[in-house]
Parts: structure tokens; C-alpha cells; sequence
């Protein structure tokens, strides 16, 4: 029995490690250049001032992308993001989460 738990464990561990990998491949300066767009509502570093639109700043990065992806294909209605992500690669996602997370923000302050 107990040779099987560690089995699975190693499974389970090599399986969050690829995940980690995944998430950690973002480019953060890419993010930056393709964050322009991002600007008008969220702020230039994510930090939105307008109160209907979230903070971006700070935000853990594979939430990011899973939201990001959400919008582009559906699972998230919103017809303004849906507008703006839908020409976006993963890379492209994988970049704007990148720099969007490694700003200052709600997160990054208690870190």
C-alpha cells in the first residue's frame, strides 16, 4: 500500500511540475509591448483606476491565462474582452499574463 501512495505521489508531482513549467514560459517584455491595448481600461501597469474594470497588477499569472482564455473562447461572456482577445495566441496570453503578473500590485504587496 504504501508503495503505491508513493507512486502517485511522484505522478502528482511531476504533473504539477509541468504545469508550473507552462505557466512560468510567458515573456514579460513581450507582455509589456503587447499591453498597449490593455492600457485604455486596465492602466498601463494593470492598475485600473476606473472602478468597473479589475486590477490586473500583481495578479497570480495562470489565472491570467485561464481567464484570458476563458474570453477568447466563450466560456467567459463579456463582448469587450471577447473582442480584444480574439486574435491572440497562447504565446500572445502566455506573454500579457507574464507581465501583468510580475507588476506591483494587489498580490505582489504581500509576497
Amino acid at each position: 500500500m504504501r508503495k503505491h501512495g508513493v507512486q502517485v505521489f511522484a505522478v502528482l508531482a511531476g504533473a504539477m511540475l509541468l504545469c508550473a513549467t507552462a505557466v512560468a514560459d510567458g515573456d514579460a517584455d513581450a507582455g509589456k509591448e503587447k499591453s498597449v491595448v490593455c492600457a485604455s481600461c486596465h492602466g498601463v501597469t494593470g492598475e485600473s483606476v476606473m472602478p468597473d474594470y479589475p486590477v490586473l497588477a500583481g495578479q497570480h499569472q495562470d489565472y491570467l491565462e485561464h481567464t484570458l482564455k476563458a474570453y477568447r473562447s466563450g466560456e467567459r461572456n463579456n463582448p469587450i474582452m471577447a473582442a480584444f482577445v480574439a486574435a491572440l495566441s497562447d504565446e500572445d496570453i502566455a506573454d500579457l499574463a507574464a507581465y501583468f503578473a510580475a507588476q506591483e500590485g494587489l498580490f505582489t504587496l504581500h509576497r
